[in-house]
């Protein structure tokens, strides 16, 4: 119940946020020119790769080990 909860207001979130951004784009009575839609759709598109980039990295990074702490021993501590 908690799950479906919870998915039922991300989705509840993500129409009203949608609906709020036209809206507030579509009163703004501006025209973007070609150039300005091209350095958007890149810029969305760049920081969508960065961002799953960086995840994959650290997915990958964490499942090989890398991010476990090391415990090192001193050469001298084992002669008794």
């Amino acid at each position: 119940m908690g799950k479906f909860l919870l998915l039922a207001f991300m989705g509840v979130f993500l129409v009203v946020s949608v609906w709020w951004a036209t809206w507030v784009w579509g009163s703004m009575n501006a025209e973007l020119s070609t150039d300005g839609n091209i350095a958007l759709t890149l810029g969305i598109v760049v920081s969508l790769v960065v961002g799953v980039g960086l995840m994959v990295l650290l997915f990958q990074s964490d499942r090989r080990g890398y991010d476990a702490t090391v415990e090192f021993e001193h050469p001298d501590s084992t002669k008794s």
